[in-house]
């Protein structure tokens, strides 16, 4: 694998919000979106039921997939392929224990090619930079969301 080819510069900046619902965060999420050139990292990170998958459900409306009812956690199959205005790489890495199961994934046929959307990005085992969200569940339905870029 050719991890020179997956870093890319860093920019660092760090944001804060606080969703009430779960439609405040998929709002939210394509919003963001909607700023995107289309070869962005997105790196979800989350305890289980933390609203990673609602996350990435607002990113690909934002990006143009028409249908976000067929966004959904790719758990099993480990990558789910959405057409937008670019393609959107949606990858969970949840059910992947061991490192290289992670790196054998083919991460270079993604990156560059358009939005990759990663679910569970703390198990990735080699340095990647991209816009890195983090979702902590608070009282009720409200998240507190943070993005490092």
């Amino acid at each position: 694998m050719t991890q020179g080819r997956i870093q890319a510069h860093s920019r660092k900046r760090k944001r804060e919000i606080l969703t009430r619902s779960e439609e405040e965060t998929f709002e939210f999420a394509k919003g963001l979106a909607g700023t995107f050139r289309g070869t962005e990292i997105v790196l979800l990170e989350g305890e289980l039921g933390a609203g990673k998958t609602i996350f990435a459900k607002g990113l690909a409306a934002g990006l143009g997939v028409a249908d976000t009812d067929r966004v959904c956690s790719p758990s099993y199959t480990l990558v789910n392929v959405y057409q937008g205005r670019c393609p959107v790489f949606h990858i969970d890495l949840y059910r992947l224990d061991k490192s290289r199961e992670v790196e054998d994934l083919g991460w270079e046929d993604f990156i560059g090619e358009g939005v990759v959307i990663v679910e569970w990005a703390e198990k990735i085992p080699f340095p990647l930079d991209g816009i890195r969200v983090s979702i902590e569940v608070g009282p009720g339905d409200e998240r507190r969301i943070t993005i490092r870029s």
